[in-house]
């Protein structure tokens, strides 16, 4: 499928093949973009975990990666540098709004081809907006919780990073867990 002139995102200079995943009874998802929280979605007390790295490496090769984080840690910067991604800290107050205006409005991404990831209470907002617009939206628990309202705006809760970014590099894990 290709993107109209409004969905294409304004910093991408290269189409990717995307991410196409066929699921009976769900639906078909054609993810171009993954925008994913940093803090206890990607890390564990401030480090990358094991196997992110490897992980989001083969994923910048099919589509294009966006991590928006607060930061808590201050280690964002350090940790993701050698990895093909925008890295975006979200400063000043309310981040939930902050990061669902940069999917929408900053990046000009339709939500219907992003897969979007996080843990915390400001994911809230994006998670649902992917979600309801058809994308993939995904709760994370790395071990330092998973808010209730992030739960809740989520198609998909996974324990550990890894076991999501592993939903959209073998589509066979996805298309088990949704469909009908």
């Amino acid at each position: 499928m290709a993107w109209t002139r409004n969905e294409t995102p304004r910093i991408a200079r290269v189409l990717k093949r995307g991410i196409q995943i066929d699921i009976p009874g769900f639906r078909k998802l054609d993810i171009r973009a993954i925008c994913s929280d940093y803090t206890g979605t990607l890390s564990l007390e401030g480090k990358l975990i094991g196997g992110v790295k490897n992980r989001l490496r083969r994923l910048a090769k099919l589509v294009d990666i966006y991590v928006l984080t607060s930061d808590t840690r201050g280690t964002a910067k350090i940790q993701l540098q050698s990895i093909p991604l925008k890295l975006i800290i979200v400063t000043g107050r309310r981040h939930h709004v902050k990061k669902r205006d940069y999917l929408k409005k900053t990046l000009n991404l339709n939500p219907k081809y992003v897969a979007v990831f996080g843990n915390g209470r400001n994911d809230r907002l994006w998670l649902p907006e992917v979600r309801k617009a058809g994308g993939l939206a995904i709760a994370v628990d790395v071990g330092e919780g998973c808010a209730v309202e992030a739960l809740k705006s989520a198609n998909i809760f996974v324990c550990g990073i890894t076991n999501g970014l592993d939903l959209l590099l073998d589509s066979d894990r996805a298309k088990a867990t949704l469909r009908s």
